[in-house]
């Protein structure tokens, strides 16, 4: 079975969809067959967080695709303490997460269109309890849990990386 149909199936995780005011889930149990995680090629530019403590770099995956956001970090086990995985969006908008089907515990930092962080959230293994912030945002990266804490990285840092940069370019929402 294709991506597409997996998705159609009601296979989405990650990425939920948003409408007004609220945002919905469209996640339903995965296939057994579709239970591996997804891991996108590291990026070969870091991206840069600016902290009160200095830059710190991150190896990123970037997911920019409607798949690849859906799938997300579902399934994986492992997640060095300098990656993460990028979530872009077209457009800033409501966005929102759960970590059903995800084993590990993740900060998830909300960006807006500028790079600045917006909010940052702790992601429960396997919880539906939906993740998100008060306001729109351009991307959210994934990290470990405690990395935000560990690294110095807080509400108000900016991140640094070509995609946002040409995204915020085009949203300077």
């Amino acid at each position: 079975m294709n991506l597409r149909k997996i998705l159609l199936a009601g296979a989405f995780d990650a990425a939920l969809v948003a409408v007004p005011a609220l945002v919905v889930s469209l996640s339903a149990t995965m296939p057994s067959f579709a239970q591996e995680a997804m891991a996108l090629p590291a990026d070969p530019e870091p991206l840069v967080a600016t902290t009160s403590k200095g830059d710190v770099p991150f190896r990123i995956e970037i997911s920019d695709e409607p798949g690849e956001r859906a799938m997300g970090l579902m399934f994986r086990k492992d997640l060095a303490d300098d990656l993460g995985m990028l979530f872009v969006f077209e457009q800033t908008q409501p966005v929102g997460f759960w970590m059903k089907n995800t084993p590990l515990p993740l900060d998830l930092l909300f960006i807006g269109a500028d790079g600045v962080v917006r909010d940052i959230q702790q992601g429960v293994p396997f919880s539906e309890a939906v993740i998100a912030a008060e306001e729109p945002v351009r991307f959210v990266l994934e990290l470990k849990a405690g990395t935000a804490a560990k690294t110095g990285v807080n509400v108000g840092d900016k991140l640094r990386h070509r995609v946002i940069a040409k995204a915020g370019a085009a949203d300077p929402g």
